[in-house]
């Protein structure tokens, strides 16, 4: 039987633990550089990027999504059976029925939890941290996994050269859980419905009915995006760290959207972080995962051999929609 809370509980919420899924296959520069006549330093000098991971023919978006949740369940020490919500952001999954997140929820261990998809590209993972935060504060959930998850191998032509080079596939996962006091501050967050076109699909899925050999794929008007995110994306971020009562120096670390490193760093700029910040450039080694990568960053970032970094984070996440949210978090 699902889980029913009577009554809200007092104080906030915060992260507990944060889980990841890697695809043990790396892709480098040279392997992707072929199809698009380019070269390994055209590809570092445009993004950043030193090599990504492609997965396996079996490493879903549900396997590696329970394998991330299961690893922030671990790394929190929470059991699956208490896990009353799981919710999943994904752009890649390619079934339109049924949704994912129940299957990944029956995978983690957490059977009778209530599991959403969330349909927010590359800005889902800050969206469903958003949702996950209002249903703990509600007291409508109680430990709740957020997932973002992604195959985005399979959505893009490696022909492209605009996208071939950017995406990788993977997962990340946080465990958020009630807390004595908020460790996750107000979202900032909207939409641009009327540059939607600039990350797209050539297509829908009706077309692969009506064209013989045709595959929908997903294009991205580079340059534009990139504009766009400097001016959109920095200002909601600042504004995120002021609805947190903070200001930009008391950071611990900055973890945006891995859209390329060009991006990730002209808005470390834009928003003056002074060197105690530790910013977060996953992107180098895994590419751009979509929903996938602000989990992904952060757990990079608490596990790798540098120092973890203590105190409150601000997330970023922008993309395809154009959709856009920033909220600041407590590290676990």
């Amino acid at each position: 039987m699902p889980a029913v809370l009577t009554r809200r509980p007092p104080g906030g919420t915060r992260l507990l633990g944060v889980g990841a899924y890697r695809p043990d296959r790396v892709v480098t520069n040279d392997e992707v550089c072929g199809p698009i006549d380019s070269s390994d330093a055209w590809i570092r000098q445009r993004s950043g990027i030193v090599s990504r991971r492609h997965a396996r023919p079996d490493e879903t978006v549900v396997s590696m999504a329970a394998g991330a949740a299961r690893d922030a369940l671990a790394s929190a020490g929470v059991p699956a059976a208490r896990v009353d919500t799981v919710i999943v952001a994904s752009m890649s999954n390619l079934q339109q029925s049924p949704p994912i997140a129940p299957e990944i929820a029956h995978r983690t261990g957490a059977q009778s939890a209530a599991a959403l998809d969330v349909g927010a590209a590359c800005a889902g993972f800050c969206h469903g941290l958003a949702v996950a935060d209002a249903l703990v504060r509600a007291g409508t959930a109680g430990y709740t996994l957020v997932i973002g998850a992604e195959r985005m191998t399979d959505i893009i032509d490696p022909r492209d050269r605009s996208t071939a080079f950017l995406f990788g596939d993977g997962a990340g996962a946080v465990l958020v859980g009630p807390a004595a006091l908020p460790g996750i501050g107000p979202v900032v967050w909207g939409s641009d419905g009327a540059r939607s076109g600039l990350i797209a699909h050539t297509d829908s899925w009706l077309a692969v009915r009506d064209k013989p050999d045709y595959w929908p794929t997903m294009r991205m008007a580079g340059q534009e995006v990139f504009r766009w995110a400097i001016q959109q994306v920095a200002p909601t971020a600042r504004a995120a760290v002021g609805a947190a009562g903070l200001d930009v120096a008391d950071l611990a670390a900055f973890v945006p959207h891995q859209a390329n490193l060009r991006i990730v760093d002209k808005l470390a700029t834009a928003l003056c972080l002074p060197d105690t910040v530790r910013v977060a450039r996953d992107v180098v080694d895994t590419g751009n995962t979509s929903a996938a990568s602000i989990p992904l960053a952060l757990h990079a970032m608490l596990t790798g051999d540098a120092p973890a970094p203590s105190g409150p984070a601000l997330l970023t996440g922008f993309g395809a929609g154009l959709s856009y949210a920033a909220l600041v978090v407590d590290l676990p």
